[in-house]
């Protein structure tokens, strides 16, 4: 994986609550983006509520809107990682508005006609302590997809406790194997896909 030390990737942590509350959707990230930096990319993390991120579907929405400034990082990195939290059975409202400011990038495109998104690769992941993670993985993998990032085999990890009861992810004691096995693959494949489309991008749409 030679081309992984030239990459760069990027984690959106769509908690509710910012910093410096503890966050479960900020852990699974870091553990995602650990992964990630023992491969030689390059990691940054960002808790998106700690930003003013205006509803709209426009890359400004102006009047101290935020986005610019976490626009010009997701442009700069190779891989994102979008974390979210299980919220009656949906991603976070955070999630979602991150997914609706990037819309704005479908009429972004290079001078090859490609979406700016193309060429990039996509992470998902979640935790909660209801049922939902499989959902919403599917929901923001779709989002994503459709504003041009690729996903990798196996893109996604998530953690969900038992339903009904309050233990969070990070109260567990340790992580559980399955967890850190889908972590470790979603890293590995995530790497491996961002080398090959930062050597070769996709055709021209033109």
């Amino acid at each position: 994986m030679t081309a992984s030390s030239k990459l760069k990737a990027l984690a959106l942590v769509c908690s509710l609550k910012p910093n410096p509350a503890e966050s479960s959707s900020e852990l699974i990230a870091e553990q995602v983006l650990d992964r990630l930096g023992a491969l030689g990319v390059g990691t940054e993390c960002l808790r998106c509520a700690d930003f003013k991120i205006d509803p709209g579907v426009e890359a400004d929405m102006g009047n101290g809107d935020q986005w610019p400034e976490i626009r010009q990082k997701i442009l700069g990195a190779d891989i994102l990682v979008l974390s979210t939290p299980v919220w009656l059975g949906h991603p976070s409202s955070i999630a979602q508005r991150v997914l609706e400011r990037l819309d704005a990038e479908l009429s972004n495109t290079d001078d090859a006609g490609r979406p700016v998104l193309a060429g990039k690769v996509a992470l998902v992941s979640v935790v909660g302590n209801e049922d939902g993670a499989h959902k919403t993985v599917a929901d923001i993998f779709q989002g994503l997809n459709d504003i041009g990032f690729s996903i990798p085999a196996q893109g996604c990890t998530y953690w969900n406790g038992e339903a009904m009861q309050g233990v969070d992810y990070k109260d567990l004691d340790e992580v559980p194997d399955p967890v850190a096995s889908a972590t470790s693959a979603a890293a590995r494949n995530a790497a491996h896909l961002a080398g090959l489309l930062k050597a070769g991008q996709y055709p021209s749409y033109e």
